[in-house]
């Protein structure tokens, strides 16, 4: 079932295949890549924050999407701390997770809609130094495999390569993560 309006229900709960553009469970992020010369980042964002229900636990969100980077931040939180009063290891790699994949979002918004697989198939992580209070992480996706992914019309596999750095309040770099996506893509 294909739609060129917006979700008739909320993007949490939304069918897979349902929304413009595409037949694949990214297909509901049509109705904010309808016209892929200015896409909606605001919605691109509302829809992934919508899209992973995990992320509600942590109260981790995804704060902003454009084609260069993402943001994804960690409140200040005691529940979200170690035994060691740091910020806890599971919810560095959930943010850096988050923000690797809504980066992907933003560099690929032309072709988001047409995805259909998105999946992490190798991560690396460098803790730097105690994570404390609120957590901000920086996705990126490489550019020259952006660009070279944007250029196609055809249905294609890829990997990406994509980082996230994480950093406290006082933009000091507290962790780094790398993460290796493989990817699925329909033609135009």
């Amino acid at each position: 079932m294909t739609s060129t309006s917006a979700p008739a229900t909320p993007p949490a709960t939304q069918p897979a295949g349902a929304g413009a553009g595409g037949s694949g469970p990214f297909s509901i992020f049509g109705p904010a890549t309808a016209d892929p010369s200015a896409p909606d980042f605001a919605r691109i964002c509302e829809i992934a924050n919508a899209i992973v229900p995990f992320r509600r636990f942590v109260g981790i969100d995804i704060t902003q999407v454009d084609p260069d980077h993402s943001v994804v931040e960690i409140p200040a939180r005691p529940d979200l701390t170690n035994q060691l009063g740091t910020v806890h290891a599971g919810a560095l790699f959930l943010a850096a997770d988050l923000a690797g994949a809504a980066a992907v979002a933003g560099a690929m918004a032309a072709r988001l809609s047409r995805f259909e697989s998105l999946v992490v198939r190798n991560a690396r992580s460098s803790f730097r130094r105690p994570a404390r209070g609120r957590i901000r992480a920086i996705g990126m996706v490489d550019e020259r495999e952006a660009r070279r992914v944007l250029a196609g019309t055809g249905p294609e596999r890829f990997d990406l390569d994509v980082r996230a750095v994480l950093y406290d309040d006082d933009d000091v770099i507290v962790a780094r993560f790398g993460f290796d996506y493989v990817c699925a893509i329909g033609g135009d």
